[in-house]
């Protein structure tokens, strides 16, 4: 019982679930208003969106926006920007996007692997690998337009996509500088539980359910996926950080029919990988290129953006946002440090 509820507890809260018993379901209203090309911001009237697509290095077409100030002129910095985990271009990714482009910067939020827009099948999955990759793809895009000078491209994560980018960072010198906002390491969560609280027994069961529902799966020619998700309806007895991402990804606030966190679930096999391939290893590679690290004071996250801080190499900043929870980084306009972003990404892509 115990390894049921530490998994649930650490593998679904950092994919943005957990299993809620829901009294009341329906399909809330505002749903059957919200269509495919819905977007949670209002772009801004000093920038252009362009939907773009370019590939990675296992074929997998991608799709991104890509946001251009109306004023450019010359070649320019660039940023590529995805996360959070589950989440799609239309929600915090292209919001970062926008605000960013706002400030004089190309920007480009894109669908990773098997999520949104982007190719890869079967769907519902996710990988250490391919998800790092997706940004050096997204780096080999923007470098080969006339307006970015590819001597000065950077890239943010948002939540498990902060944990990617860092590790693009680190593989990727051309990325010459990397920010992070309420950011996971998917690989620690998932191989070590929240908090690093799962034990070696628990790890080792956890492994052996995984392994033996391959069976499964292989004699149905099909995934078989979670049974857990964000439920329509809270019963007001959820944990904090259950409300915060239901307040996010199951109201007008921030829902879209694209993403796996407001629609779905995960494959149950999917945390197997991550398990099993830490991506933190080398993150104080990265330097002598900048890093900045952005987390809620009351984020159950924060211990991440901590432990990075720690094991990376200068230059590194981390900004702790007083009072605010992981949720916060998403979509608070009025919260995420955008001038922050802009001075360190001018700063550091400077010509």
């Amino acid at each position: 019982m115990r390894l049921l509820t530490l998994v649930l507890a650490s593998i679904l809260l950092s994919f943005g679930y957990i299993q809620a018993q829901n009294k009341n379901s329906n399909n809330l209203n505002f749903k059957n208003m919200i269509n495919s090309d819905s977007y949670t911001f209002k772009l801004s009237d000093k920038v252009t969106r362009e939907k773009v697509t370019f590939k990675n290095r296992y074929g997998i077409v991608l799709t991104g926006d890509l946001y251009i100030p109306k004023n450019h002129s010359g070649e320019m910095a660039a940023i590529a920007i995805s996360g959070p985990f589950g989440a799609v271009k239309e929600q915090s990714s292209g919001l970062y996007a926008n605000q960013m482009a706002e400030r004089g910067f190309i920007t480009l939020a894109f669908d990773p692997s098997y999520t949104g827009e982007s190719g890869g099948e079967p769907r519902r999955i996710s990988s250490p690998d391919i998800n790092t990759e997706d940004f050096s793809a997204a780096v080999d895009y923007l470098g080969l337009l006339r307006d970015v000078d590819r001597q000065r491209i950077g890239i943010i994560g948002i939540c498990g996509f902060g944990g990617f980018a860092l590790n693009a960072a680190a593989i990727d010198k051309r990325i010459k500088a990397v920010a992070t906002a309420s950011m996971y390491d998917m690989s620690r969560v998932n191989a070590k539980g929240y908090n690093d609280s799962m034990t070696k027994e628990e790890r080792t069961q956890l492994l052996e359910q995984m392994s033996q529902q391959r069976w499964i799966d292989a004699a149905n020619e099909t995934l078989t996926f979670k049974a857990t998700g964000l439920p329509d309806s809270l019963t007001g007895n959820e944990p904090p950080f259950v409300k915060e991402y239901f307040d996010y990804y199951k109201t007008p606030r921030g829902y879209h029919p694209r993403s796996i966190n407001s629609t779905g679930s995960w494959s149950f096999t999917n945390p197997a990988t991550m398990m099993n391939m830490p991506i933190m290893t080398y993150i104080n590679e990265i330097s002598p290129r900048p890093i900045l690290l952005i987390a809620g004071e009351k984020a159950h996250s924060r211990y991440f953006s901590e432990d990075a801080y720690k094991a990376a190499a200068e230059p590194k900043e981390l900004v702790i946002i007083p009072n605010r929870v992981h949720v916060d980084l998403y979509d608070r306009v009025d919260i995420i440090p955008f001038d922050k972003l802009d001075a360190f990404f001018t700063n550091s892509l400077k010509k």
